[in-house]
């Protein structure tokens, strides 16, 4: 398979727009194909397995599939940029490698293993997809159903601090010890505790990735904020001298787990605080140099 060269630099303007659907839809194949060397390592995966575990695991991939469709649909309708759209198609192979890869079997006895599937649930694959921009593609692909449904959610994006405190209350509601085993051991609240992550965790990257110049400093507290109580969260389990989550599970891997929040899970935050920080600053600067210009030709008039 041969694939278009991305332009650069002044051939970026005249490349032919009508080549990127094709391209899109190429680089989807590439994805799709790029899951066949792990068929094996997908054995059990819910999608094989049988009865309730099975019909949960066939609905979380039809989803993730018509979000995948509604995508390559719109792109046709609005064109994205290959960046984008390959940030898109990376993610969404890495989102279905940790719903339906070993790594959810893995999670199934591990504390670990789940937390780095919530991690990269929460701080790897849903602000990355914040960061490919596709709602208008998407939009474009589903139609009005899904901006009716969308459309309450994301007038959030306006208030981080409301979109950090729903994101919280859902990393703590799930990581209880009731309700963290009610998901590991029934697939349908399993699967309702990802599509609290995923979707809280995407209006909060969307409020604080995009946030405007006024709405910059509380960004970065709600940043500040959800890095603070997820360290601590991950500080009471590292730091528990029993496990939280059944004898079963051990206490070293439980421990190993809050480590994964506290230190590794922590990193985006960190790096996105910096972004956002440094972001308002160039705003406030170039605010700040316009009111300088203005003065100044208003002196030069007087």
């Amino acid at each position: 398979m041969r694939l278009v060269p991305w332009p650069t630099g002044s051939d970026h303007s005249v490349w032919d727009r009508t080549q990127r659907p094709a391209y899109a839809s190429r680089l989807a194949s590439v994805a799709l194909l790029s899951l066949m060397p792990f068929q094996s390592a997908l054995a059990h995966n819910p999608l094989t397995s049988r009865g309730q575990d099975q019909a949960a695991g066939l609905l979380g991939a039809v989803l993730l599939a018509l979000f995948w469709v509604a995508y390559l649909r719109g792109s046709r309708r609005r064109l994205p940029t290959l960046p984008a759209a390959s940030l898109f198609h990376a993610t969404t192979l890495l989102c279905a490698l940790a719903l339906f890869g070993p790594l959810d079997d893995w999670a199934q006895a591990s504390t670990a293993a789940h937390m780095v599937q919530h991690m990269l649930l929460i701080v790897v694959i849903a602000p990355l997809w914040v960061l490919s921009r596709p709602l208008p593609q998407i939009a474009a692909g589903a139609g009005r159903m899904l901006i009716g449904i969308w459309g309450p959610i994301l007038r959030l994006v306006g208030r981080p601090m409301v979109t950090a405190y729903l994101h919280g209350v859902a990393i703590w509601f799930w990581h209880t010890p009731y309700f963290y085993m009610v998901a590991v051991n029934n697939p349908w609240w399993h699967a309702a505790e990802h599509a609290c992550f995923v979707v809280t965790a995407g209006v909060f990257w969307w409020a604080v990735l995009k946030s405007s110049e006024r709405n910059a400093p509380w960004a970065l507290l709600a940043l500040l904020l959800t890095l603070m109580h997820t360290g601590f969260l991950g500080a009471v389990l590292t730091f528990a001298e029993a496990p939280m989550y059944g004898e079963a599970r051990g206490l070293q891997d439980q421990q190993l787990a809050g480590l994964i929040m506290w230190v590794v899970g922590g990193i985006p935050y960190i790096l996105a605080s910096a972004w956002v920080g440094a972001r308002w600053y160039r705003q406030m600067q170039r605010r700040m140099d316009a009111a300088g210009q203005g003065r100044g030709g208003w002196e030069n008039r007087g």
